[in-house]
Formats: structure tokens, C-alpha cells, sequence
């Protein structure tokens, strides 16, 4: 019973062709998978048609003017936003979210590309007491388009 050397076994020569081979095959099929997710072509165009401080008040425009009482106690931001793509067709189901000033809200919009954002009674908008403006961001995201992202796309201003 003497040691067996790998090169005088024929076998020993099969295992790097056969890494070789599973390598180039699996790199095909990686390509393969890559190559058929799609990627984001579009860009959106996006409108917020009106704001208000509740949902039944909403005004033309993308401010919000609130009293100094109701600004330092947390309030119900809504705001009606459409999204369409550059040709003017409505973009449907797309996430919209609306943030800033310790409130949030989301929806998706709907077969028309419009969404109205609530506020919900645990994530209301607050002005601080020295604080006489704020701003909440707006952030769209819908498959086959570049996300969207605007600063400041809404702007609460407190009056005296």
C-alpha cells in the first residue's frame, strides 16, 4: 500500500476544468438575470395641487398658513399631489411619501396619478415656538420611473 501521487491519476486533472466550467456557466446565468431586470427609464413629472391644514381645507398651492396657536400645538398637514409621466399619462401606483417637521404621510396614488396625503394622529406636523416657517420634503417612488425627490415641496408659514 503506497501513497497515490495525483499525477499519475488522470481524475485529479478534472477537477479545475470542471471549476472552470461551473465558473463560466454561472457567470452566464448571472448576466443573464441581470440583463432582464428592468431598469428605470422614465422621469416624472410631479404637482401638488393643493395643501391645508386638514383634509376638508385644502387650499390651491403648495403653502400652508396656520395661526401661532395652532402652530405650537401639533396639527393635520394634507396635501393633493399628481404624478404623471412627461407625456401627461397618469403614473399609478406610485409611493408617495411626505415628511418633515415630526410628521409623516403616505399613500399610493390611484388609476388617475392623484394621491392625498393625511397626516395620522400619531405623526401630526409641529411648529417649535420660536420657529416662524418649516418645510416637509416629498419623495415618489414607482417602478419604471427615477425616484423623485423635493426639498421643501411644501411650506408651512405661522402668522402672528
Amino acid at each position: 500500500m503506497g501513497i497515490q501521487l495525483f499525477r499519475h491519476n488522470e481524475k485529479a486533472m478534472e477537477l479545475p476544468i470542471n471549476i472552470v466550467v461551473m465558473l463560466v456557466v454561472a457567470m452566464v446565468a448571472l448576466a443573464t438575470l441581470i440583463s432582464i431586470i428592468p431598469t428605470p427609464t422614465k422621469e416624472m413629472s410631479v404637482f401638488v395641487e393643493s395643501t391645508g391644514p386638514a383634509p376638508g381645507d385644502l387650499q390651491t398651492g403648495n403653502s400652508i398658513i396656520v395661526s401661532s396657536t395652532t402652530a405650537q400645538n401639533p396639527f393635520t398637514v394634507s396635501s393633493e399631489v399628481r404624478v404623471t409621466d412627461k407625456d401627461g399619462n397618469p403614473v399609478r401606483n406610485a409611493n408617495v411619501i411626505l415628511k418633515g417637521l415630526g410628521g409623516v404621510a403616505s399613500n399610493t396614488t390611484d388609476i388617475n396619478g392623484a394621491t392625498v396625503l393625511t397626516t395620522p394622529a400619531g405623526a401630526l406636523v409641529r411648529l417649535d415656538p420660536n420657529q416662524n416657517e418649516g418645510t416637509m420634503d416629498l419623495k415618489i417612488i414607482a417602478d419604471g420611473f427615477y425616484d423623485y425627490e423635493k426639498k421643501d415641496a411644501i411650506m408651512i408659514v405661522k402668522t402672528r
